[in-house]
């Protein structure tokens, strides 16, 4: 049997950007897209913490520092808000015991705290 678990989380990101009229998706800089274990185009999550909102999109390469949500996104959050950036992977319930998700929680200017 598989399993869908947490691979990848991004956690109280702020919004410091929103483009409405650009290819829809979130931009997240190489540094953070790597620390998670994200992939670019990658399908995630996105839970809005200000406003309750949750919605799908996919990962592409912003400049450091940014989170940008672009496109229809732009209108489901704006900048100061906090998000929770998510993405999830299917795993054999053999392996669901041994797994860990890569978890970083982000502190001002989008800096990891740990």
């Amino acid at each position: 049997m598989r399993v869908t678990l947490l691979k990848s989380k991004l956690h109280r990101a702020t919004v410091t950007d929103s483009s409405l009229h650009y290819e829809g998706s979130i931009s997240i800089p190489p540094y953070l897209i790597e620390l998670a274990g994200l992939f670019e185009y990658e399908k995630v999550l996105v839970a809005n913490v200000n406003n309750g909102r949750r919605f799908e999109t996919y990962v592409i390469r912003g400049e450091e520092g940014r989170i940008q949500l672009n496109g229809a996104a732009a209108h489901l959050g704006k900048p100061g808000d906090k998000v929770i950036i998510m993405a999830w992977t299917s795993v054999d319930s053999s392996e669901c015991a041994a797994f860990k998700p890569k978890i970083v929680i982000l502190g001002d200017a989008n800096q990891p705290k740990d």
